[in-house]
């Protein structure tokens, strides 16, 4: 059987994050994927200049059109600006019974652009996260959920992830990439359990799409039937390699994408 994973986030015209990252992300790793538009970005490698929302009865239309056709295997959630499209997506989620649910909590753009409306954080906390079988936020992120200073070591995003998780997530992914130093650690958080997954940090202004790259390539192995932490471990090294590889690109003039295809050209 064909795996087949949905994203459901915003669109970015610049291509390097968002639905172009995810569906880039799907096919490198051997995954058919499907999408929910959740929102509009005009947007290239310096920044967002603009964000229309889709309707929440529109995003409506898309799920039932795309989960009542298609085996899904997992579902990878990134940018939902406000809250009457998170309470849109929560709803399909129940409707079609998903339990293999990625979400990105996304908030702001590498460019440092707003994404996600203050109003929506709470309905976020409260309607999301506790349907998501892992949360993938960064430092800052999980600092803006939890309404905390950032953490700035592996200690306190251990404190933060296990305080995220009785949010009632199964799982988070605490993701260290806004850290410093030799190694770049994230944290997976389980209840009965926490993982360190460390990798060599690469200087590049090319990390457009990390966070979105990242956490389709953990739907695209639990859509392959992978357990989480192998989804996760499978994932971490992908993007590794994407972020290595991403000097190989010449995009735009601000922070340019990773390579999402570096395994092919």
């Amino acid at each position: 059987m064909t795996p087949i994973a949905v994203t459901i986030a915003g669109s970015d015209s610049g291509g390097g994050a968002g639905i172009q990252a995810d569906l880039k992300t799907f096919s490198a790793l051997g995954v058919y994927g499907a999408s929910v538009i959740a929102a509009l970005t005009a947007q290239n490698t310096r920044g967002v200049t603009g964000i229309h929302d889709v309707p929440p009865d529109f995003v409506t239309a898309q799920i039932d059109a795309v989960f009542s056709d298609l085996d899904v295997g997992a579902v990878k959630i990134g940018m939902l600006s406000n809250p009457g499209v998170i309470h849109a997506v929560a709803d399909g989620l129940v409707r079609f019974a998903q339990e293999k649910v990625v979400l990105d909590p996304v908030m702001i753009a590498a460019s440092g652009d707003r994404l996600l409306a203050g109003e929506a954080i709470q309905v976020l906390r409260e309607v999301l996260i506790p349907k998501a079988m892992v949360i993938t936020p960064n430092l800052p992120e999980a600092a803006a959920l939890l309404e905390a200073p950032m953490a700035q070591n592996e200690s306190e995003m251990r404190e933060q992830g296990e305080k995220l998780l009785a949010m009632g997530a199964r799982a988070v992914l605490m993701k260290g990439g806004h850290a410093s130093g030799p190694e770049s650690v994230d944290l997976l958080i389980e209840p009965t359990s926490v993982a360190r997954l460390a990798a060599e940090r690469f200087e590049t202004q090319n990390t457009h799409g990390t966070g979105c790259t990242l956490s389709s390539a953990i739907a695209a192995g639990l859509a392959k039937g992978l357990p989480l932490a192998d989804a996760v471990r499978e994932a971490k090294a992908y993007i590794t390699a994407a972020i290595k590889a991403s000097d190989q690109l010449t995009i735009g003039h601000g922070h340019g994408p990773v390579h999402h295809f570096h395994a092919w050209w």
